[in-house]
């Protein structure tokens, strides 16, 4: 059984999407926001999302995801998903993060939520002072770009609620951790239950405390 939310994306092991355009729903060069949740955490994965904002989209409410409250975020990515924006997600699993770390796959989560569009922007913008590797758009990095520029804002709200979505399915499949909580940061709670109980499957193996545990066995 598949634990992921279902917000009706296309789907498969690592990655998740959906686009959605309408005739009509765009004037002028098509601006992606881009932006990641989950670098931090010591399990689950990291999320990306990027999302052109429709012409007649109301901004308000767009704000850094962090600012905003759970259900403010929520009510906002509805609203995203209801307009005639196009947006797109991009999952990376903790095995590859531990195999090429976690700026590559940012950056590759990144990468998979812009080519999940179905469209090619004509500027992608960045929150954060680094440019996406290996991406044939123009690209402009913005400082505080999620508070700032209102798609970045956009995909740091889909990306916060569809990770945060991900770690409540997780919370099910892996009940000692507490993740419907702290979605996999190393609060107090779940560094107690990591050494209590060891690693999950979702762990991220390089990252220390829990990298702590691999080299005990080894």
């Amino acid at each position: 059984m598949d634990d992921r939310p279902e917000h009706n994306l296309d789907s498969s092991a690592s990655l998740r999407s959906f686009t959605s355009m309408r005739l009509g729903a765009f004037t002028g060069p098509l601006i992606c926001g881009v932006d990641e949740a989950g670098r931090g955490p010591l399990a689950g994965p990291v999320v990306a999302a990027a999302v052109i904002l429709s012409s007649d989209f109301d901004i308000s409410g767009l704000d850094d995801s962090k600012r905003l409250s759970p259900v403010q975020r929520e009510k906002q990515r509805d609203r995203i998903m209801a307009s005639e924006s196009i947006w797109g997600i991009g999952v990376v699993e903790p095995e590859l993060i531990d195999k090429i770390n976690i700026l590559q796959a940012t950056f590759t989560a990144m990468r998979y939520a812009i080519n999940f569009l179905g469209i090619a922007p004509d500027l992608v913008l960045v929150d954060g002072n680094r440019k996406i590797p290996e991406m044939p758009y123009s690209q402009k990095t913005i400082i505080g770009g999620d508070g700032l520029e209102p798609s970045i804002s956009a995909a740091s709200i889909m990306a916060k609620t569809y990770r945060d979505d991900l770690m409540r399915n997780y919370s099910r499949q892996y009940p000692d951790y507490g993740f419907e909580r702290h979605k996999g940061y190393a609060t107090t709670q779940h560094l107690s239950n990591l050494y209590k109980f060891g690693p999950s499957p979702i762990h991220r193996k390089s990252f220390y405390p829990v990298s702590n545990y691999f080299l005990r066995l080894n």
